[in-house]
């Protein structure tokens, strides 16, 4: 009996002793669905993945300037790439782990309708969209918005946030009726939890892919290496999917 709990003690002192954390930029619309797979990564692996949001422009920046990222998940596919360009990241390592989904949402019950005809009319004073020229998300929100004809009608009443996650408290609190946002965002059990939304069809902008790439500091990282091959496998792509991304 002492040799099998000497044995188990030493097992699980070999297992500490393996397990590692791994440093993990996250766009800010993936915020939630990553705490959740970091908790069934730490589970399989033993390994913890230490998650920041922000915006992958941010990031970007903060990686050039030696901040230590290992695995940066962006909210768009370009910013990885040009990290790989850079040498800041593992040449071959990208992938897409997430398709985004953009909704129209309010906080308002009943407010957005099944077709986002609400554009169309005068019954928001203001929308809030993320940044186009930073935010992926606000770049198919203004897609959206030249795809429907009313670009122009609601011009003078847009309002840019910083980001994705500045844009969804704008309408959350109630400063603004209305906004574009990700469905991430919102999502609860496959459905809008609350509020009104109304999900873009995916063919009225341009795809937001997303992509993971391993950063040069964590190339050489065993917990870096096992979260990439994580992303892809099956636990963390059910839970992508269950926060209204494709994959």
């Amino acid at each position: 009996m002492f040799r099998l709990v000497l044995w188990g003690a030493l097992f699980g002192l070999a297992l500490n002793v393996q397990a590692a954390s791994v440093s993990v930029a996250v766009a800010s619309n993936f915020i939630a669905p990553m705490r959740k797979i970091a908790e069934a990564f730490a589970q399989e692996t033993g390994h913890q993945a230490v998650l920041a949001s922000g915006s992958t422009g941010g990031f970007h920046v903060q990686i050039k300037n030696g901040a230590p990222f290992e695995v940066l998940l962006a909210a768009d596919d370009e910013t990885p790439l040009r990290i790989e360009r850079e040498g800041l990241g593992v040449e071959g390592s990208r992938f897409t782990y997430a398709i985004g989904q953009l909704v129209l949402w309010s906080e308002q019950p009943g407010y957005v309708d099944a077709g986002g005809n609400i554009l169309r009319s005068s019954k928001f004073d203001r929308i809030a969209i993320a940044n186009p020229r930073l935010a992926p998300y606000g770049s198919a929100a203004v897609e959206t918005l030249t795809r429907l004809g009313v670009l122009k009608d609601v011009q003078s009443r847009l309002v840019q946030g910083e980001n994705i996650a500045q844009t969804y408290q704008f309408v959350a609190t109630g400063n603004v009726q209305l906004g574009f946002v990700a469905l991430s965002q919102v999502i609860s059990d496959g459905k809008i939890s609350r509020g009104s939304g109304w999900i873009v069809p995916p063919d009225f902008h341009t795809p937001i892919r997303q992509d993971a790439i391993l950063l040069v500091n964590g190339k050489d990282h065993p917990a870096a290496i096992a979260l990439m091959k994580f992303l892809r496998g099956e636990k963390a792509r059910a839970v992508i999917r269950s926060f209204g991304y494709d994959i």
